[in-house]
């Protein structure tokens, strides 16, 4: 593709050099630099790819787009100057793969919680609705059939145009995509045009990130504070930063809650382990997806349905057909009669939300042990208040390791355990290591007990000391119990 074709509607400062030379692709890492490449030049958070303009220059690039032009220019390569690097590849990329975004139906979802249950919901709705569908999320990468492992909730903008025109070439109409804090802030959905985007919740989360809960709601606000008009946000108005997130957006805006009136309405009429009666604008059906965080996962998903253009009653038999998504609230029970949940619960919010909705279905006779961690080399502050949630609402709370990276367990731990309110000091017991916690929960437990499984779900991996190493907690269980599925 030549530059002009790419430069389409991107405004530069600066141009030194041929005005308009092939290029053969885009990169912003100047190890994937080829022939006759594009490298952008990012400022980033960890390195500054000015660094690497000459790396590049040396690998076969001949166009350098960047925000400070090199002292030195080499003769036989051209020079872009512009505002902000990071925002000029998401929109060069959109160019160069044919702007994929526009021919598809992009459905984005953010939130602290839910987003990989309301894409992986959406994707299987569109299908039951006899749609060609992609997805992009944190488990993983679909366009139809086609499965592909996930590298990040949200992918660089690059590799996310990359699937995207696949999508668009296997036919898909529909894509239904995680937009994560961190890709917003790191500009990887720039020229990217969503049709409808959805708001699930905003708690405590990737404070060491964001440094404070502020810039992460700003964050997060900024996805819908940059739709177009042809656009629809639909948010949570039971949140109370829900209405934040349609304060300045140009889209059609759309609310749903299950507490108060909004345009899509729900209401939880029977609950149980094996699934939920709900009614959604009028409308009861069953599903065997259960708790109260799936009931809003499930009315958001309805709601983008719907603003798709769907019938109601075509939209709710298409869910009530569906399964629960991988390593959310999956449930199984073994021989002996013990009930276990695993689920991907690892900020204070989830876990409050999960630990609630088995309060809510269990009728006390029966204990809920709690398994759960905290991730290494990530936000120290959630971890004590986990811990006083964890222990307040389970019979008995083992705390052992989730990722500890580069960090002791033993340290993480103390971090969990400063939160624990005196009075729930004997209800917790500490083992580092997971298998070592999952085996002690299945020994203290007795028939009818529950033992929730949180904070890895789907992830079947630990990471310690910079390596990753095998570890599926529903596998784990499975073997452990001779469980079957329930």
């Amino acid at each position: 593709m030549n530059l002009k074709e790419i430069l389409h509607r991107i405004p530069i400062l600066e141009l030194h050099g041929n005005e308009n030379p092939e290029v053969s692709e885009i990169v912003s890492d100047s190890r994937k630099a080829v022939e006759n490449s594009l490298y952008v030049a990012v400022k980033g958070t960890v390195s500054d790819g000015h660094s690497f303009i000459n790396s590049a220059i040396d690998k076969g690039s001949t166009v350098i787009v960047c925000e400070d032009l090199p002292k030195n220019l080499d003769e036989k390569t051209t020079y872009l100057k512009v505002k902000n690097s990071s925002k000029t590849l998401g929109q060069m990329a959109s160019n160069f793969y044919g702007n994929p975004s526009e021919k598809l139906n992009l459905i984005g979802i953010t939130g602290t919680n839910g987003k990989t249950s309301v894409t992986t919901l959406l994707f299987d709705i569109f299908k039951h609705l006899g749609f060609k569908t992609a997805l992009i999320s944190t488990v993983e990468y679909r366009i139809d059939d086609e499965v592909f492992p996930s590298t990040h909730t949200t992918p660089d903008v690059l590799t996310l145009n990359k699937i995207l025109s696949k999508a668009v070439e296997t036919g898909c109409e529909y894509v239904f995509m995680e937009v994560s804090s961190h890709g917003i802030h790191q500009d990887r959905i720039e020229g990217l045009h969503f049709k409808i985007a959805g708001f699930t919740n905003i708690t405590h989360d990737h404070l060491d990130y964001h440094k404070t809960f502020d810039e992460y709601l700003k964050v997060k606000k900024r996805f819908f504070d940059e739709l177009n008009p042809d656009a629809t946000a639909i948010t949570n108005i039971d949140d109370k930063n829900g209405l934040v997130m349609l304060q300045n957006t140009k889209a059609l805006k759309k609310t749903y809650a299950l507490k108060t009136m909004a345009d899509f309405h729900g209401k939880i009429l029977e609950v149980d382990f094996n699934g939920m009666l709900l009614n959604f604008n009028g409308r009861e059906f069953w599903t065997t997806l259960t708790g109260k965080f799936n009931a809003y996962n499930l009315l958001l998903a309805f709601a983008v349905a719907v603003e798709s253009g769907f019938h109601e009653d075509d939209i709710l038999q298409a869910i009530s057909k569906l399964q629960r998504v991988k390593g959310r609230f999956e449930t199984l029970k073994s021989d002996g009669g013990i009930f276990f949940i695993v689920d991907y619960a690892h900020t204070p919010d989830a876990l409050d939300k999960v630990l609630d909705s088995i309060n809510e279905i269990r009728t006390k006779n029966e204990r809920l042990i709690t398994v759960f961690g905290c991730g290494g080399d990530r936000d120290h502050a959630k971890r004590p208040e986990m811990g006083k949630i964890a222990t307040r609402k389970s019979t008995l709370t083992i705390i052992t390791s989730d990722n500890p990276r580069t960090e002791n367990p033993n340290e993480i731990i103390k971090e969990i355990e400063a939160g624990i309110e005196p009075q729930n000091f004997s209800k917790y017991t500490s083992i580092p290591d997971r298998k070592e916690a999952i085996k002690m929960a299945i020994k203290f437990a007795e028939p009818k007990d529950i033992i929730l499984i949180a904070g890895k779900g789907h992830e079947n991996y630990q990471e310690i000391n910079g390596e990753r190493i095998y570890f599926d907690d529903k596998e784990l269980v499975m073997e452990l119990s001779k469980l079957m599925s329930k």
